[in-house]
């Protein structure tokens, strides 16, 4: 089962990896990732045969989640231009950005949906436990992190479509909590799925997946970057002190 997911999720990125390179627009890959936690959590649901309440409920939270990011990054980025990090890895990578966009864009995030998913992907392989009261802890995670993620989502819109906000950061709703609700709400969705898979009787060495999707929006691919595109506007450094980077924690004051 686990080779079968690999292999499903790395030709569907190489399918991403093609349409990239004629479009010569490698920002497409955005579109994939929520989609291809759906798509993919569909295709174990059709080779199993597995139409239990439990795996329904799991599939239910993939689905709100990957689906809602996958529309929300599209109406944001469809007919626009290569995103600025991968019009620069392109000009940085010169002749090579075909083979580099491959393996450091493409076959990456293959591999990253691959471990964020095998919580789920285990689940296939183990005589599933009824739902229990850990369930139920589990999806209240899961739900906390749902509204963390769309209402941020939500707000930043609204925001920015205001053209007197330009160059400046929201410090408002959920932003004056965390400097990332979006990011907190997608890593806490997957520590609730994780709870869940524990609750339907997982075993421990599936925390890889929450444990890792923390650590990349953390330190790689998601906090990191944004803080960096924020230094330079107005505000940034009174809202850092201010403002817990990650963690929703109430506002400092008089700093």
């Amino acid at each position: 089962m686990y080779f079968q997911t690999f292999t499903f999720i790395m030709c569907y990125f190489l399918l991403f990896f093609i349409v990239a390179t004629i479009l010569k627009n490698n920002s497409i890959v955005d579109f994939g990732w929520g989609l291809g936690f759906v798509l993919t959590n569909f295709y174990l649901l059709v080779i199993n045969g597995s139409n239990t309440p439990e795996i329904w409920l799991i599939t239910l939270c993939i689905t709100l989640w990957g689906g809602r990011l996958f529309w929300h990054i599209f109406k944001r980025n469809w007919g626009k231009p290569e995103d600025f990090r991968y019009a620069a890895w392109r000009k940085e990578w010169g002749k090579w950005v075909i083979l580099r966009s491959f393996f450091q864009i493409f076959v990456l995030q293959g591999l990253i949906m691959f471990m964020i998913l095998l919580p789920v992907v285990s689940l296939y392989q183990i005589e599933i436990v009824k739902m229990n009261l850990a369930t139920g802890l589990g999806l209240s995670v899961w739900l906390i992190g749902y509204y963390f993620e769309v209402v941020g989502d939500y707000q930043l819109d609204q925001f920015k479509k205001d053209s007197n906000n330009k160059g400046k950061i929201i410090t408002t709703g959920l932003w004056r909590y965390t400097r990332h609700p979006n990011y907190f709400g997608e890593a806490s969705m997957w520590w609730g799925i994780f709870i869940m898979g524990l609750s339907y009787g997982n075993k421990i060495w599936t925390i890889v997946s929450p444990l890792g999707i923390t650590l990349l929006l953390l330190f790689v691919s998601g906090v990191p970057m944004l803080e960096k595109s924020l230094k330079k506007r107005e505000g940034y450094e009174k809202y850092v002190k201010e403002t817990s980077i990650f963690f929703p924690l109430p506002p400092k004051k008089n700093v």
